[in-house]
Parts: structure tokens; sequence; C-alpha cells
């Protein structure tokens, strides 16, 4: 007797939700893509978890700021912004560009901002 391992992705969506519904007879390589896309989105949430690198993210999404804005933004020394803006980097969340002796950050991409709006709507807007 032989076992259909045929794995499929349900390509429905949840009822009232935008994630897919994934079937318990999933193919390799989808559970790898999967397992995948979990780390990289494990190690997005990690990289955006703490305090200090949220708000660098919250101030850039606003644009680029050299390091010395951050810093006066976020009344912190410029060691501790350095090396939260070294993490976000790590992570490809944040571009340097460096003007002489400033180096300024932008958002690599728009996850961060993506993320941040959703942040904001759950835990800042007042209703």
């Amino acid at each position: 007797m032989t076992l259909d391992m045929t794995p499929e992705v349900d390509t429905k969506t949840t009822p009232g939700s935008r994630l897919p519904v994934f079937n318990k007879n999933m193919r390799a390589e989808d559970m790898d893509r999967m397992v995948g896309n979990a780390q990289r989105a494990s190690n997005f949430l990690k990289a955006i978890s703490h305090e200090g690198r949220l708000m660098i993210l919250c101030h850039l999404v606003s644009g680029e700021k050299s390091v010395t804005e951050l810093e006066e933004l976020l009344s912190a020394r410029q060691a501790a912004v350095s090396q939260q803006l070294t993490r976000l980097r790590l992570e490809g969340l944040v571009t340097p560009r460096r003007d002489g002796k400033a180096i300024y950050y932008s958002l690599t991409d728009d996850r961060p901002k993506q993320i941040m709006e959703v942040v904001y709507d759950l835990f800042c807007r007042e209703d």
C-alpha cells in the first residue's frame, strides 16, 4: 500500500483573514519555504523588539536622519544609538550613507514603515 504524500498548500484564506490555510499534507518544498519565511520573520521581529530600535525606526519613517539627529531625538548617547543602528543595519532594515564626517541612515525598504503603521494602529492611535 502506497501513501499519497503529495502535500499541498490550500491557497484559500482563513475566514476574516489574509492568512493562508495550510494543509497537513504539505509538500516538503512548501514546508521548507514556510520554515525559511518563519526564520526571516522571527529575525525581523527580534530586530524591532527593542524599544530603542523601534524608536529609531519611528524617526526614520519620516526620512533620513544623521546619527547626531537621532541622538538628540532619542535623548541617547552616541554609543547606544550606534549600537542599535548596527543591529538594524545587520538585519537589513536601515542603510547608512556617509557625507563627510556625518553618517545618515534611512530605511532600506518599505517593510519597517508597514510594521510601524501596524504598531501605531495597535498601540498608539487614540480612538
